[in-house]
């Protein structure tokens, strides 16, 4: 199989960098597993990784052109996703220490919720496009290994979100009190404000 497709293994440490590094998907995954427990991310693990798989799919399909055709629809999805971005982080950040304290009754993101977040994230838009310009290659076998792509990312994100899950599950203990754990949201919520308004200058 490496031999008809040589750039396999440069995607799987493509793949292996762009999902391990922080980003906002990683500090939310990190933010509800410490807050709600390790089974609470599992959830928008599963969301991210499909949706970002997805895009790969439908890029390397034809789809995701108009993003590089229409610069405009590329910054209202961009300024969409640092608006919804932003919401989270404030209610991650003002999180009372009644509400914390109770654990369950935080507002949790969900899988629908992190496989929208990918939809509307021009970066992630970016990255399937990347991936499929240099990895795809072309040909008649262009859309097998597109398939191949897509699936690969799928399964390489999931252990890489998952380590952020275990982290944020592991540092549980050190969040007992309410005020422990508030210190936590508000670091987190800060976190991804920052993350998500860093996209937009970079």
């Amino acid at each position: 199989m490496l031999s008809s497709f040589p750039t396999l293994l440069p995607f799987l440490l493509f793949a292996f960098v762009a999902s391990i590094t922080p980003g906002p998907t990683n500090i939310l995954v990190l933010s509800n597993s410490a807050r709600f427990g390790l089974a609470a991310a599992v959830p928008i693990i599963l969301g991210a990784c499909a949706s970002a798989a997805l895009l790969v799919l439908l890029v390397g399909t034809g789809a995701g052109t108009s993003l590089t055709e229409w610069p405009q629809l590329q910054t209202c999805m961009q300024w969409a996703g640092v608006a919804w971005l932003s919401y989270l982080a404030w209610q991650i950040f003002r999180a009372p220490e009644v509400a914390i304290a109770a654990e369950n009754t935080g507002k949790r993101l969900g899988l629908l919720g992190a496989a929208g977040l990918q939809w509307i994230n021009p970066k992630t838009w970016m990255m399937a496009l990347a991936v499929v310009s240099v990895f795809a290659g072309a040909g008649e076998n262009r859309l097998a290994q597109v398939m191949y792509l897509s699936l690969a990312f799928f399964l390489i994100s999931l252990p890489c979100l998952g380590a952020w899950a275990l982290l944020g599950a592991g540092s549980a203990r050190w969040l007992r009190s309410p005020r422990a754990l508030q210190r936590f949201n508000r670091c987190m919520g800060l976190l991804l404000l920052g993350s998500a308004w860093l996209s937009m200058l970079s």
